[in-house]
């Protein structure tokens, strides 16, 4: 009896073993269920996050003539930054100072009439005003929304000096078109309108 009473307890030992052994299993690959888990869901949300994020934008400019866009200036990449919309210019070939440099309305660079006479990049419209309020001004202030700070040329003819745009966002700037202008820019309408910046020197659409 008393050894059948000790083969009883061993086989009772032993299920007892077997049940448990499995649940232990479970619980170690529960907890590596949910570390995987999570460890996906935050690669989907950052995959997400990347995939929202606005790709970059790369603009040719042309320099301007009478007879239309013609020879490369080079390009403006277009990026967006927690600040603002950024234009980081690549150009080359551009007589050395401070130039005006906007976003206009229209996404054409062709020459058109102004008073009867042809000009250079006259389709490309006005500086790109939403708002319609119809006055020149600061990147930040409350004018034109494609006004820009002023591009910066350097003694070789190249401008290469990103510009801030606070007000802009990417979205908006699809079918408009950028330029630079031949004169500076003093943000303001006086002493001469639109900053001065006067003629149209390089252009380029916006796609």
């Amino acid at each position: 009896a008393s050894i059948l009473t000790h083969f009883r307890m061993a086989r009772a030992t032993e299920m007892y073993r077997g049940i448990r052994l499995p649940f232990h299993s479970f619980q170690k690959e529960d907890s590596m269920n949910h570390r995987l888990t999570y460890l996906c869901g935050g690669l989907l949300l950052a995959a997400s996050a990347a995939a929202s994020a606005s790709p970059d934008m790369t603009v040719t400019l042309n320099v301007l003539s009478e007879a239309g866009p013609g020879a490369s200036a080079g390009t403006v990449t277009i990026s967006d930054s927690k600040h603002g919309v950024v234009f980081t210019p690549a150009l080359k070939g551009i007589a050395p100072d401070m130039r005006g440099f906007h976003v206009h309305e229209n996404g054409s660079c062709a020459t058109a009439d102004k008073d009867g006479k042809p000009v250079p990049g006259q389709a490309a419209g006005g500086h790109y005003d939403p708002v319609k309020s119809c006055k020149h001004g600061t990147p930040w202030g409350s004018g034109h929304r494609g006004d820009l700070p002023a591009l910066y040329v350097d003694a070789y003819g190249a401008a290469a000096n990103p510009v801030l745009a606070p007000r802009l966002k990417l979205s908006e700037l699809k079918g408009k078109a950028l330029m630079v202008h031949a004169g500076g820019d003093n943000h303001a309408d006086h002493p001469a309108p639109l900053g001065g910046g006067g003629a149209r020197m390089a252009c380029g659409v916006i796609k």
